[in-house]
C-alpha cells in the first residue's frame, strides 16, 4: 500500500479504508514514511476532513499503536475527565479527589501547558517532590489505595500521537476536528476507563474560540468515544475570562485547595461540582444528576475531597503539608498591582491575553522545551461585571524577572476592558452533548 496513493485519495476528497488508515498509523509509529508524506496526509485531512467512521477508526488505530492499561480487576467504575484547555482551569485538581471520594476510580492522564493554556502536570509539579511519572505498577497501587492517580502520558501510550502531534504543530494542521478528536481520544482509550466526561471550552481563551466550533468538536468527541465503546459526555463551558482568580501553577494549586476547603470562587466551585457529578453519574454511582450532585457536594462540605487530595499528594511523593501551609509552595519575592485606569464596570478580562502574559512571566511554555517557573503568575482582584473606580486593583502580578515583567505588562493592560454599563451575565456552562 503506497503512501502517495493514500495521500492522493484524501487529497481528492475520498474516504480512506480501514487498511489505509492502519498503514498511515503504522507509518507514523515506526517511521516507515518520511515526515513530508505524513505531513502531506495531515494537510489533506485538514483540508478535506474525515467521516465519523474514518475518525473512529483513526482514533482506535492510534490507541492500538502502543499499550493499554487494564484495571478490570479493580472493583468500581473507572471514569476520567478531560478539558480542551483554557486559562486558570484547575478543575482537575478539584474534581478528581471529589469523584474519588464518591467511589469513582480515576486514572487521570494529563498533559503539560503550551502557549497560553495551562497544564495539569505543571500545576501538580509545583507541589514539592510530586511525581507524575509513575510506572504501571505504581499507578495500580495508587488507584487501589487512594482511588485516583494523576500521571503524564507514558512512552508506550499512543506513540503514533506523539509524532503526529509534533508534525501538526509545525505544519499548521492543529486546527482540525478529526485530528483533535483522534489525538485526545486515542490517549483516553488507553486508560482502561469505562466513562469519560469532557469539558469542551469555547471563547477567546479557548482553543475553539467560536461556540459553533466548540459544539462541533464536542459532538465529534462524544460520537467517536461512544463508537469505540467508551461512555462519553461533554459539557460546553465558557472561556472568555480566566476560570477562578489564579493563573500560574503554584497559585492555582492554592486556589484548588481553597476550593476543596469550601472557600473557592463560585464559578470554579460550581463547574468542578458539575463535572465531578457527571463522573459519578456516568460511573453508575447515582440514579440521576441530582443524586450525583448531592454526593459530590457532601464530599466537598465534609472535607472528604480535601482529604483525598492530601492522600494523592502523599501517595505520589509530594509534600502533603502544603494543604495547611501554602508557604511550602514556590513563591516570588516581587509583586506588582495593576489598577483600573478609569471608572465603570469590568466588561472583559481577556483570557488569552492574560494566559500569554503569564507565559511571558514564566508560568507557561512558548516551546515544548521551555522551563516552567512554578511560582509566577497573575491573581485577579476584580471580576467581570464588577464596578470599579480609577485606581482600584485588577491584577496582582507575581514575578521573578523584571525583563519578563516588562514583556507581560502591556498584555495585561490590554486584557482589562472597562465600560460604562454592566455586561450581560453569561453562564459558565452553556451547553452539553450526551447520548
Amino acid at each position: 500500500m503506497h503512501a502517495v496513493d493514500i495521500i492522493r485519495r484524501k487529497r481528492d476528497g475520498g474516504v480512506l479504508s480501514a487498511p489505509e488508515i492502519d498503514a498511515f498509523v503504522r507509518a507514523a509509529t515506526h517511521g516507515d514514511w518520511p515526515d513530508y508524506q505524513v505531513a502531506a496526509l495531515l494537510m489533506a485531512i485538514w483540508l478535506r476532513g474525515m467521516t465519523p467512521e474514518e475518525i473512529a477508526h483513526l482514533t482506535r488505530a492510534m490507541a492500538d499503536s502502543g499499550s493499554r492499561f487494564n484495571w478490570s480487576d479493580l472493583p468500581g467504575p473507572k471514569v476520567d475527565k478531560h478539558s480542551t484547555g483554557g486559562v486558570g482551569d484547575k478543575t482537575s485538581l478539584i474534581l478528581a479527589p471529589l469523584a474519588a471520594a464518591c467511589g469513582v476510580i480515576v486514572p487521570m492522564m494529563s498533559g503539560r501547558g503550551l502557549g497560553h493554556s495551562g497544564g495539569t502536570l505543571d500545576k501538580l509539579e509545583a507541589i514539592p517532590s510530586f511525581r507524575v511519572a509513575l510506572s504501571e505498577e505504581e499507578l495500580r497501587a495508587t488507584l487501589i489505595k487512594v482511588g485516583v492517580g494523576m500521571i503524564g502520558q507514558t512512552r508506550d501510550v499512543a506513540p503514533a500521537d506523539k509524532r503526529l502531534y509534533a508534525l501538526r504543530d509545525v505544519t499548521a494542521t492543529v486546527e482540525s476536528i478529526p485530528l483533535i478528536t483522534a489525538s485526545i481520544l486515542s490517549k483516553k482509550l488507553t486508560e482502561g476507563i469505562d466513562g469519560l466526561v469532557l469539558d469542551v471550552k469555547g471563547g477567546v481563551g479557548a482553543f475553539m474560540k467560536r461556540r459553533p466550533d466548540a459544539f462541533a468538536l464536542a459532538e465529534s468527541l462524544v460520537s467517536v468515544g461512544r463508537a469505540n465503546g467508551l461512555r462519553t459526555e461533554a459539557l460546553l463551558t465558557a472561556m472568555d475570562a480566566p476560570l477562578g482568580r489564579a493563573v500560574g501553577n503554584a497559585l492555582e494549586v492554592i486556589e484548588a485547595i481553597e476550593t476543596l476547603k469550601g472557600q473557592g470562587p463560585k464559578e470554579l466551585t460550581e463547574l468542578s461540582i458539575r463535572l465531578a457529578a457527571r463522573m459519578v453519574q456516568l460511573g453508575g454511582l447515582a440514579a440521576d444528576g441530582a443524586e450525583a450532585e448531592q454526593k459530590v457536594r457532601s464530599a466537598l462540605s465534609s472535607g472528604a475531597g480535601l482529604e483525598k487530595f492530601r492522600q494523592v499528594i502523599t501517595q505520589q511523593g509530594g509534600d502533603p503539608k502544603v494543604i495547611d501551609d501554602y508557604g511550602r509552595l514556590p513563591t516570588t519575592p516581587s509583586r506588582i498591582v495593576l489598577r483600573a485606569e478609569s471608572a465603570g464596570y469590568i466588561v472583559g478580562l481577556h483570557a488569552e491575553k492574560i494566559g500569554i502574559a503569564a507565559m511571558r512571566l514564566g508560568a507557561g511554555r512558548n516551546r515544548a522545551d521551555d522551563v516552567i517557573d512554578p511560582a509566577v503568575g497573575v491573581v485577579l482582584q476584580a471580576e467581570v461585571g464588577q464596578a470599579v473606580k480609577a485606581g482600584d486593583p485588577v491584577f496582582e502580578v507575581h514575578y521573578h524577572d523584571a525583563n519578563r515583567l516588562s514583556d507581560a505588562l502591556p498584555l495585561l493592560r490590554e486584557a482589562i476592558e472597562v465600560g460604562n454599563d454592566p455586561p450581560t451575565a453569561t453562564l459558565i456552562v452553556w451547553g452539553e452533548v450526551t447520548e
